[in-house]
């Protein structure tokens, strides 16, 4: 599954890339390419530890 995130991000960013090249921009593939992006990275965050529960146990458990 963690690699549908990269792929998700890879294409958002190549598709918003693509979308900027153009002279004539077309609003609709950018907003595409940077939905995707989003998506990956949201993703990919919720998989990250917050640091803010390591620290709440740290402090619990030196009382």
């Amino acid at each position: 599954m963690k690699y549908v995130n990269y792929i998700l991000i890879i294409i958002g960013a190549f598709v918003a890339m693509y979308a900027k090249v153009d002279g004539n921009q077309n609003q609709v593939v950018l907003i595409i390419g940077i939905v995707l992006l989003m998506i990956g990275v949201y993703r990919i965050s919720k998989t990250i530890p917050s640091r803010k529960d390591d620290d709440d146990t740290t402090f619990n458990n030196e009382n």
